[in-house]
């Protein structure tokens, strides 16, 4: 994922959400990802994916259990 690509994700997660603490930092080495924080806390993954010469990007974020409120 290029330093472009990774700003364009997080300028839309930022307006989607409404949430200007959204950070997107591509890895190095690039390995077609990048690292979803809100503020310093890491939130998910980024994928970066081409299929036949179609961009598209998904974002995984997984929710521990513990980290659920309880329903009373």
């Amino acid at each position: 994922m290029t330093r472009t690509e990774s700003l364009r994700v997080q300028r839309y997660l930022r307006e989607k959400f409404g949430n200007e603490t959204f950070l997107v930092k591509e890895r190095r080495p690039s390995d077609g990802t990048a690292e979803v924080l809100i503020g310093e806390e890491f939130m998910g993954v980024v994928y970066r994916d081409e299929d036949e010469g179609e961009v598209s990007f998904a974002f995984h974020m997984t929710i521990l259990d513990m980290d659920l409120p309880e329903m009373s």
